[in-house]
């Protein structure tokens, strides 16, 4: 396989992924707005710490590092989507 049909293959999968990190958000929404009804709060520490745990055990032993780093930024989006979504509720 060449160089350029690998860089195919990797386009491909980053359609995958912004489809799948965009239903993640979308997801992220339903659940600030299930906070703001309940009065919680945007960050729940425990539920990220269980979450990483359980992402780096989906992995392979040789990427787990690499793929639940990836999950802080992608828990702090969540969390930046779901203060927004709050924000925009109370200024309405």
């Amino acid at each position: 396989m060449d160089l350029n049909e690998l860089r195919t293959q990797i386009d491909a999968v980053d359609r995958d992924l912004v489809a799948l990190l965009e239903k993640r958000l979308d997801v992220a929404a339903a659940i600030a707005d299930y906070k703001m009804a309940h009065g919680l709060p945007v960050l729940d520490a425990g539920r990220e710490m269980q979450k990483t745990g359980s992402v780096r055990a989906l992995c392979r032993p040789e990427t787990a590092d690499l793929i639940a780093g990836l999950y802080g930024p992608i828990m702090a989006a969540s969390r930046t989507y779901q203060t927004r979504r709050m924000e925009d509720a109370h200024g309405e």
